[in-house]
């Protein structure tokens, strides 16, 4: 009788303690837009029957749409391609610190948010390409040198309004200044081929067809374009060779897909064991395979599309800079007439 009425309140008592992973779900707040990351909430859902619910939008109306609900808002998980707006938004207080130190087990430390904010998912570095017919590779040297005259009227890139671009103008304003790298915003805009328009691979194929020599672009959208099934995409990217900056200096300009875990979880547990997965070799694995990004676990090796690249010294440059220094690069946009 006693080992019944033991057993009863056993039974009594785990039935009223919470449970803090109850929900079987994480709801994730995307400006990502790639093809591989359903593909890794596809596998997470196999592996742990947690359902991954994803809303996509720019980051700032997702930064705009956390600060809006505050308290009452869905969103366990925050994920952007630029780390200035994980700053901007851990600045605007939106997310908690990581308390569970074991979601950076497998993380290569360079990559970690000093603050312990966010939390790296893949890297890219912001590259030069060039044409293989009419530009050598020793013509090439640092992200100042495009400033000079020799490139007048053959360098393409995108519009200011870009992320990569604030990204890539803030990096050089924490390395250089800002009167520094407002001289040299002024100089590279006399060197556009025409005005700054597309995506990075609409650069590439600029370079294919004749239209200018040089561009800025993401190093991973070269692999996207080498590995496309469409024709033009593979010549297009067949005709420029990768090239990073400042290998004789600090380095070239690298930034991060990362995300946070926002203030007022309602699923954290779910979502740390999510942050767990996407981290580990086998989801990194599938990313630098079909995203072609570069892993940030020093176990996954990049793609060999990428790899024949060779390996490349990295800006130590603070991440956080990215954002602290956003307002002065999009200053300095303006300052300079880059549209």
């Amino acid at each position: 009788m006693k080992k019944i009425l033991y057993l009863s309140v056993v039974v009594i008592l785990t039935s009223c303690m919470p449970n803090k992973n109850k929900s079987k779900e994480i709801n994730i707040y995307s400006q990502r837009h790639y093809n591989v990351d359903e593909l890794q909430y596809q596998n997470f859902e196999k592996m742990t029957g947690i359902k991954v619910n994803v809303t996509k939008a720019n980051a700032d109306e997702l930064i705009q749409r956390l600060k809006n609900e505050g308290e009452n808002s869905p969103a366990d998980l925050f994920i952007t391609v630029d780390v200035g707006k994980l700053w901007q938004a851990s600045d605007m207080g939106l997310f908690q610190k990581f308390e569970d130190k074991s979601v950076f087990e497998n993380l290569d430390p360079q990559f970690l948010d000093k603050n312990g904010f966010w939390v790296p998912v893949t890297y890219r570095s912001r590259v030069v390409v060039y044409s293989n017919e009419r530009v050598k590779k020793d013509d090439l040297s640092t992200y100042e040198d495009l400033a000079n005259e020799k490139w007048r009227g053959r360098l393409l890139v995108r519009s200011s309004s870009n992320a990569y671009n604030q990204a890539l103008v803030s990096s050089l304003v924490a390395n250089l200044g800002v009167e520094n790298t407002s001289n040299w915003s002024e100089a590279v805009v006399k060197n556009f081929a025409r005005d700054p328009k597309g995506s990075d691979r609409d650069q590439v194929k600029a370079i294919a067809a004749g239209q200018g020599d040089i561009a800025i672009v993401n190093s991973y959208y070269i692999g996207l374009l080498l590995a496309s099934e469409k024709e033009e995409e593979i010549k297009a990217g067949n005709a420029v060779s990768v090239f990073f900056p400042n290998q004789d200096d600090r380095g070239a300009h690298i930034n991060v897909s990362g995300l946070a875990l926002t203030k007022n979880a309602p699923n954290r547990e779910n979502a740390i064991e999510l942050i767990k997965y996407l981290t580990s070799v086998q989801a990194q694995e599938t990313y630098v395979n079909n995203s072609y990004e570069y892993s940030i676990n020093p176990s996954v090796k990049p793609d060999p599309i990428v790899q024949e690249w060779g390996e490349f010294k990295k800006d130590p440059v603070d991440l956080n800079m990215l954002g602290v220094k956003r307002d002065e690069a999009i200053r300095i946009f303006d300052k300079t007439g880059w549209k």
